[in-house]
């Protein structure tokens, strides 16, 4: 599947090919409207969802296992990266 997806190291848009799988994402409950949708592993970065149509964020370098697949993690990352 191919996404639109903001990445703040370049400071904009980038497309890329995405395939989410058990294998590369963690998915949480979508019960807290600005809380993380999903975190998926993509070549050594790490794409964060929120719930909506929101546009993801990848971050370069890091990976579900870097923040121990935590909610919590990903949505302080979410906010140091707006």
């Amino acid at each position: 599947m191919e996404i639109t997806t903001y990445n703040p190291d370049k400071g904009r848009l980038v497309t890329l090919e995405v395939q989410y799988t058990p294998d590369n994402t963690t998915w949480f409950e979508e019960d807290d409207p600005d809380g993380v949708y999903s975190i998926t592993d993509i070549g050594g970065d790490l794409l964060l969802r929120e719930p909506g149509y929101r546009t993801p964020l990848l971050i370069q370098g890091l990976s579900r296992a870097a923040i121990n697949h935590n909610r919590d993690k990903a949505r302080e990352l979410i906010n140091l990266n707006k």
